[in-house]
Parts: C-alpha cells; sequence; structure tokens
C-alpha cells in the first residue's frame, strides 16, 4: 500500500485516483503509524513552503516521514512535496525534511511566476523512472519555486523557464518532479505506474529471506 501523506493540501484525491488507475493501491493518510508502514510514500502539494512544514510538524510527521525514508522505503515528492524534501526553502526562510540534499528558490528571469501550463522535460534516459516514456515528454506545471539539488547526478529531468531547472530528480528510492504528474495525461500516468511498479518490487524484496535480497528484483530499481 502506498500512502499520500495528507497535511492539509490540495490533489491528495487526484493523486489517490491516478495511482489506482494504474492498479496501484493507496490510503490517503496523516496516521504515522499507516506511513511508517506503507510500501511507498507519495508527499503531494500545491501551496507555501512555511505553511507546508508547519502542518507536518502539527501532525507529527516530520520525523516519521525522515525514517520511512532512511530505510529505504520509495518515495514521491510532488511540486511542493519535492520542495520538501530538500534541506532549506528561500520561501519564507524555512528548514525542510532534509531528505534531498540541497535548496529551493524562486524562478528567475522575466518571467511571469507562477508557471502555469505545459512544458517540456528533458530527460535522463537511464533511470526507471522514465520506463515506456518517449524523450523529452510534456508535463504539467503549476509553480512558483525551484529545487537545486546540491548533487548534479540527482537531476533526472530538466525544463526551461526563464531559466534551466531540474524538474525532476532521483536520489536512491526517492524521485520528485516539480510537474504534477497526476494531472499529465497519459505520460503523468505512465510515471505514476514506474512508481507503483517500484513500491512493489521494493516490497516483495523485502519480504524475501535476507541472503536473496541483494539480487535481482531490488537490484532492478
Amino acid at each position: 500500500m502506498i500512502a499520500i501523506v495528507d497535511y492539509g493540501v490540495n490533489n491528495l484525491a487526484s493523486v489517490r485516483n491516478a495511482i489506482r488507475a494504474v492498479g496501484g493501491e493507496a490510503q490517503v493518510t496523516a496516521d504515522a503509524e499507516v506511513i511508517d508502514r506503507a510500501g511507498g510514500i507519495v508527499l503531494p502539494g500545491v501551496g507555501a513552503a512555511p505553511v507546508g512544514m508547519e502542518r507536518l510538524r502539527a501532525r507529527g510527521l516530520e520525523a516519521v516521514l525522515r525514517d520511512v525514508i532512511a530505510r529505504g522505503t520509495p518515495a514521491l515528492g510532488i511540486c511542493l512535496g519535492m520542495q520538501l524534501l530538500s534541506e532549506w526553502s528561500e520561501e519564507g526562510d524555512v528548514p525542510c525534511l532534509g531528505i534531498l540534499p540541497g535548496s529551493t528558490r524562486l524562478l528567475r528571469g522575466a518571467i511571469k511566476v507562477p508557471q502555469i501550463g505545459w512544458n517540456q522535460v528533458r530527460t535522463r534516459r537511464d533511470l526507471r523512472l522514465w520506463t515506456g516514456i518517449p524523450d523529452n515528454p510534456y508535463f504539467y506545471f503549476v509553480h512558483s519555486y525551484i529545487c537545486v539539488p546540491r548533487e548534479q547526478e540527482a537531476i533526472a529531468g530538466e525544463t526551461e523557464y526563464g531559466e534551466s531547472f531540474a524538474s525532476a530528480v532521483v536520489s536512491n528510492a526517492v524521485w520528485g518532479t516539480q510537474f504534477h504528474p497526476e494531472r499529465s495525461g497519459k505520460m503523468g500516468l505512465c510515471l505514476i505506474r514506474n512508481f507503483v511498479l517500484t513500491c512493489e518490487a521494493a516490497e516483495k524484496s523485502a519480504n524475501q529471506p535476507k541472503e536473496t535480497r541483494s539480487s535481482g528484483i531490488l537490484g532492478a530499481l
């Protein structure tokens, strides 16, 4: 089961419906015990980083998210959720979860902010994130801030909007998308399916005897 973290933001139902549409099992929850037992975590979000972090802390979810992800549970941060995975946000000068090394800052350039609409993502093809998705697909964006990963190898996709920025990241079992896959039609559903399959593979590997976990499925992640 994939836990969709409920910390008082929008898009929870659309994320749940997208996961179910590709055959996954999903539950919207603010229960730390449910999140702790989940086979995958989705941190969605639309809004401001200070409010997002305040709500996570108020619901006692900050520590459990760090612990679950540190254990290797697959996680997907969407839009604000991706930004909250970083160490710090310029928006409100607020410390974030510190799971993805790097920070979040406002978009720059002679552009209209926020960016709202479809835009292209230049993809790194060697990642499971993009399985079944053609080169340089379009996804739907709604955002004013961007993540700036400290490690360039974490950048899985880049987009141009006033500047080139990281629109997708992959770090170990953590995925992040600045765009909204749940609002991006067929390509978005394909990405969500890739995440669901990754969660299922990780759960299957975790249930195997210890001597067999290092081979096969886990190596495919």
